[in-house]
C-alpha cells in the first residue's frame, strides 16, 4: 500500500475503529518513565492513562489522556502534515509531567485546602481561554510552551509539579530568590508528607474516550482548521517596505525558517501556536503573491525585521484582540 492510499485509507477512518492501543506503541516507554519519575520521587499515586482526542485531565478526575494519534506511525505523519507539529519524546514526558500534576492535584483534592489557595490563588477563579502572560515574571515557572503557569491557579500548580518531577532540573538553582521557588518548596515538602498515601478520589469517568470518538480522522481535523487571520489589505504596504522589489524571493526563505518563527514568537508572546501559525502563513501568502524580494547575501536581517514585525502583531492580538487595532 502506497503512503496515499494508506493515508487515505486513515482519514476515513472513524477513529474508534482503529485499533489504537497504548500498549506496544511510542507512548507505552514514556509513560513508564512516567511512572518511574514519580516512584523515585516517593509518590505512590500512579494516574491511569487513556487515549482521547487530546492531551488532559478531566476536571476532578485523576486520569490522564493523551491524543490518540501519537500511538501510530501514519497517524503521526499525518498529524504532522495537517498541524504542522508533532510532539517529540521530549515535549511528550513534558505534557505528561504537567497532566500527572493535575492528577495528583484532584486525586488528593489538594485544591480545597487554604494553604493551596494562599500559594496559587482560587481554584474557583474564572478559566480562561485568552490570558496575557508576563513572560518576563519569576513568580511561575516554565515547563510547556506559552507560559502556561499564568493561566490559572490549577495550571500554575501542575506547571510547578511538572517541574518538580522533572529529573535533573535543579529548580532550587534555577528559581533561587523568586516567587516560584516558594510553590516549588510546598510541593516538594506536600510529596514528601502524603507522596506515599492512596490517593482520596479514585479514576472514575473519562472525558472523550477514544471508545466514543466516532467520527473520522479527517472530521478530528477538520475540527482543528486554523483560525482565519483578517488583516486589512492596506497592510501590503508595510510588507512592501520590509522588503524588496527586486532580488531573491521572499517567500522560499522565509518558508524555510517559517517552524522557528512560529516557535519563537509563541514562546516569547504565550500567544496560541495556532494563531501564530495562521498569522505567518497568512503574510507568507501576501509576500508570495506581491513577489516580494530580498537582497542577496543579507537573508538574517529579513528574517530579524519579519520575525519583529510578527512578534508585533501578536502582541497586538494578545492585549487588543485584534492585530491591528483601531485608532481612536
Amino acid at each position: 500500500m502506497t503512503w496515499h492510499e494508506d493515508r487515505e485509507r486513515i482519514l476515513h477512518s472513524r477513529i474508534n475503529e482503529l485499533g489504537l492501543r497504548v500498549e506496544g506503541s511510542e507512548l507505552e516507554p514514556l509513560i513508564k518513565q512516567l511512572y518511574r519519575e514519580l516512584d523515585q520521587s516517593g509518590v505512590a499515586f500512579k494516574p491511569p492513562i487513556y487515549l482521547s482526542d487530546e492531551w488532559g485531565c478531566p476536571e476532578g478526575v485523576p486520569m490522564i489522556a493523551v491524543p490518540f494519534y501519537l500511538t501510530n506511525p501514519t497517524l503521526q505523519r499525518i498529524e504532522q502534515e495537517i498541524a504542522d507539529h508533532l510532539e517529540t519524546a521530549e515535549e511528550s514526558m513534558m505534557y505528561l509531567r504537567h497532566e500527572a500534576g493535575h492528577a495528583f492535584n484532584y486525586a488528593y483534592v489538594l485544591y480545597e485546602s487554604e494553604e493551596w489557595h494562599r500559594i496559587f490563588g482560587p481554584y474557583s477563579r474564572p478559566y480562561l481561554e485568552s490570558y496575557k502572560p508576563n513572560p518576563f515574571s519569576r513568580d511561575y515557572v516554565r515547563n510547556v510552551s506559552g507560559w502556561y503557569a499564568q493561566k490559572h491557579p490549577d495550571e500554575d500548580f501542575a506547571e510547578t509539579f511538572a517541574v518538580w518531577l522533572t529529573p535533573g532540573s535543579k529548580w532550587q538553582e534555577e528559581y533561587e530568590g523568586t516567587g516560584a521557588l516558594r510553590k516549588l518548596e510546598y510541593v516538594d515538602r506536600l510529596m514528601r508528607e502524603i507522596g506515599p498515601l492512596p490517593p482520596k478520589v479514585r479514576p472514575s469517568l473519562r472525558d472523550v474516550p477514544i471508545e466514543e470518538m466516532a467520527y473520522t480522522v479527517a472530521d478530528y481535523y477538520k475540527s482543528r482548521r486554523q483560525p482565519r487571520i483578517e488583516i486589512p489589505r492596506w497592510f501590503d504596504g508595510d510588507l512592501r517596505q520590509l522588503f524588496e522589489e527586486n532580488g531573491d524571493p521572499a517567500a522560499p526563505l522565509l518558508r524555510l525558517h517559517r517552524t522557528e518563527i512560529i516557535a519563537e514568537i509563541t514562546y516569547w508572546t504565550g500567544v496560541q501556536t495556532a494563531i501564530v501559525r495562521s498569522l505567518v502563513d497568512h503574510l507568507l501568502e501576501r509576500v508570495e503573491a506581491l513577489t516580494l524580494c530580498v537582497n542577496v547575501g543579507e537573508p538574517r536581517r529579513y528574517l530579524i525585521s519579519f520575525t519583529v514585525m510578527v512578534t508585533t502583531l501578536a502582541l497586538n492580538y494578545l492585549h487588543h484582540s485584534s492585530f491591528i487595532p483601531e485608532r481612536r
